[in-house]
């Protein structure tokens, strides 16, 4: 990316800019915060600032970092370094922008939690670290905000007295200086000083269209050869990019403002092309820019019928998993629910809908490439964006804590099975009054958990609606979640951390983890040992007697009579994408099996009938002979590993450094012992089985 000079120009962006700007803050993961660094001292950037300020060579260096783009356009930046620097009152002083005026605008436009945005720009203010704010420090943050309000699209002129009556009630013993305590209590009963969308607000993205596509505003048809003009992610209002902001009409209401509200129906209209589509009312075919179609029912209506009919909406199809804006409504801020205050600045609070099952969702953006980002505005559109949540923002914790009330809802997480554990272990920690059943849209690849519930290693980009009518038809499975505790032989031996202290999937020690562990770190640090993948993988585990079993619920389990180069113990029939390696009972052995199992089963006759159940309070331990015998399993030659035991807790003890890995995760660990115990079940949701020509099912 090309620096922008100093030379004076008009700053003025244009709604493209601001658009283009979003759309790459938008796919970025980095915070303000962690750019910032690179312009102190040891910073990568730090020969580019001078005092305060950054030159135009480092103002092109922070957005090229921040937005993780190399290909971010040269004349948007220097668009937008002659847009800082206008707000210089010293002309003679326009040298270069200040950073803390740079990271405070976009620190206040990135998506995250209001309380650590308040605290980030307190800090970044409070040059001499006392705590305090003098008044023209917080002029200068109110400045940047202003700003921010303008590219937000918000009346600036009546915002400006608001935020003075703001400043004023914010220092509460009047003394002209604001605490981070002030500031922070101030902040969240505020809503200005929050600056993110407000309700009813458009959200833009340039795009695409693959057909003839008019504007909302003007009636006229969008052209161009690739992104011909703007769609909005909630309710795919289209314009022009010149229109945007020429009085369009409002986006949806996701929530409503006053309790006589709560319950009571309505249609959210939006001008459409309707596609030769169908009046509900009338009957007839709706023309080209002639109707309006409702975001929760997709009910189509002429512009002339919408004030005719019925106002009551059903939600239409996805009636069962739709939080419909009459069901949310807006509560008085007070201290006691400052924790669960929007990114938007309210407090919100849920109505139960009867006869349905909102889902909460979470996508983890990072998953599946861009698919989660996809994934993420597709639900945006499809339902209420309150009940949809990126868990870069915050994680899990808002949207359980806005469902809390809630006693029959349903959770479904876009992710892998990292993604899936970590929503799992936030509902564990919630302390919720219920906890909901979970189910899974696998974004990426391996995604073992989804496998064995049945929705797939991953997701192919099919029509999302199918996917919400198969969570409908789901049933409730739980699933076994067990607790692993690592206890060093020698304390003063440092190795790995641990990556998880729960196991939902499986666990594993040599041979298997070593897989895992060798394309992290051990590559780097043994190159010479790892010039064969046999080589490799025979390092960590020679033999048995590396590690013993010592006892399944207290039944010692020998295994100096196995050559073993691994041990996995799984909870689950599906490991690396796929593989069992437990294998499958055959149904004419499985008579056999006692009605009531014992607590453990070591004798190889039972073994070889037992069948896996991720929900009987047992885990499987499985010996493994070497790569060679992990390569035929992976790709079918050979049914399973070594069946070892079957048990409801199990210790293990190492007396050699070997790789582990827990769900995937792996890390290197010094000799210890292991104590592997049942926690709890998770309520899970199991997809019917798969239909012939089904798309989700892919065994």
């Amino acid at each position: 990316m090309t620096a922008p000079t100093n030379k004076a120009k008009d700053p003025d962006l244009s709604p493209v800019d601001f658009i283009q700007l979003q759309q790459y803050m938008d796919y970025s993961r980095v915070r303000v915060k962690d750019v910032i660094k690179e312009f102190h001292a040891g910073g990568r950037f730090v020969q580019h600032r001078f005092g305060e300020r950054i030159d135009a060579t480092g103002f092109g260096l922070f957005l090229n970092a921040y937005l993780e783009a190399d290909d971010f356009p040269a004349d948007l930046c220097q668009r937008l370094f002659w847009y800082f620097q206008n707000a210089e009152r010293d002309v003679q002083m326009r040298r270069g922008v200040y950073l803390k005026e740079v990271s405070c605008y976009f620190s206040v436009l990135e998506e995250g939690l209001p309380r650590d945005k308040l605290e980030f720009t307190f800090k970044l203010y409070d040059k001499d670290g006392n705590g305090l704010l003098d008044s023209s420090e917080v002029d200068r943050i109110i400045t940047q905000m202003m700003r921010a309000a303008d590219y937000l699209g918000w009346d600036v002129t009546e915002l400006r007295p608001v935020l003075k009556d703001m400043m004023k009630a914010i220092d509460t013993d009047g003394n002209g200086t604001v605490t981070l305590q002030e500031w922070i209590q101030g902040g969240m009963n505020n809503v200005p000083l929050l600056m993110s969308e407000r309700d009813g607000q458009h959200v833009w993205r340039m795009k695409h269209f693959s057909k003839p596509v008019f504007c909302s505003v003007c009636r006229s048809m969008l052209l161009g050869v690739r992104k011909q003009g703007l769609c909005c992610v909630l309710c795919r209002y289209t314009a022009h990019s010149r229109c945007a902001n020429k009085n369009p009409d409002p986006c949806i209401r996701t929530f409503v403002m006053s309790n006589r509200l709560i319950g009571v129906t309505a249609h959210g209209w939006v001008s459409a092309d309707c596609d030769s589509s169908k009046c509900h009312f009338c009957n007839k075919k709706i023309k080209t820019l002639a109707g309006k179609r409702c975001v929760w029912c997709q009910q189509t209506r002429h512009d002339d019928c919408v004030n005719f009919g019925s106002s009551s909406c059903d939600c239409g199809s996805l009636r069962d998993h739709i939080l419909p804006p009459w069901a949310i409504y807006s509560m008085s801020k007070d201290d006691k629910c400052i924790e669960n205050i929007t990114p938007d600045g309210h407090v919100l609070q849920i109505a139960p809908v009867p006869g349905t099952h909102p889902l909460l969702v979470f996508v983890n953006p990072k998953s599946g490439g861009k698919q989660g980002e996809r994934v993420l505005r597709k639900f945006q559109y499809l339902l209420n964006p309150r009940q949809v949540y990126n868990l870069s923002n915050g994680g899990p914790g808002p949207g359980l804590n806005l469902f809390r009330n809630l006693r029959d809802y349903k959770i479904l997480v876009c992710g892998g099975d990292g993604t899936v554990g970590w929503v799992l272990d936030a509902i564990d920690k919630a302390d919720l009054p219920v906890h909901p059943p979970v189910a899974v849209l696998p974004l990426g690849t391996g995604n073992d958990l989804a496998r064995c519930l049945r929705w797939g290693g991953g997701y192919d980009g099919t029509d999302l609606e199918e996917f919400l009518k198969e969570v409908q038809e789901s049933s409730l499975v739980p699933m076994d979640r067990w607790k692993v505790q690592v206890i060093p032989e020698d304390p003063r031996e440092i190795g790995d951390p641990v990556p998880y202290e729960i196991i939902n999937n499986y666990f594993s020690i040599g041979v298997d983890a070593s897989i895992a562990h060798r394309f992290h770190s051990m590559r780097e640090k043994c190159p010479q040992k790892f010039n064969k993948m046999g080589k490799g993988l025979s390092f960590y585990l020679r033999s048995s007697t590396h590690l013993s079993v010592s006892q399944c619920c207290g039944r010692a389990l020998d295994l100096s009579s196995h050559s073993l180069e691994g041990l996995a113990v799984i909870n689950i029939p599906s490991m690396h994408g796929g593989s069992n390696l437990w294998g499958e009972a055959k149904k004419e052995d499985r008579d056999g099996v006692p009605a009531e199992p014992p607590e453990v089963i070591t004798e190889q006759n039972l073994l070889k009938i037992s069948s896996q159940d991720l929900s009987d309070k047992r885990i499987e331990v499985v010996g493994l002979e070497g790569a060679v015998e992990m390569g035929q399993i992976y790709s079918g030659l050979k049914s399973a590993g070594l069946r070892l035991a079957q048990t409801s807790e199990i210790t293990i003890r190492t007396n050699k450094a070997l790789p582990m890995q827990i769900d995937g995760e792996p890390w290197m660990q010094p000799p210890c012992t292991i104590h592997i115990t049942h926690k709890n079940q998770a309520n899970m949701l199991k997809a019917a089985p798969a239909r012939p020509s089904g798309i989700f099912h892919h065994k």
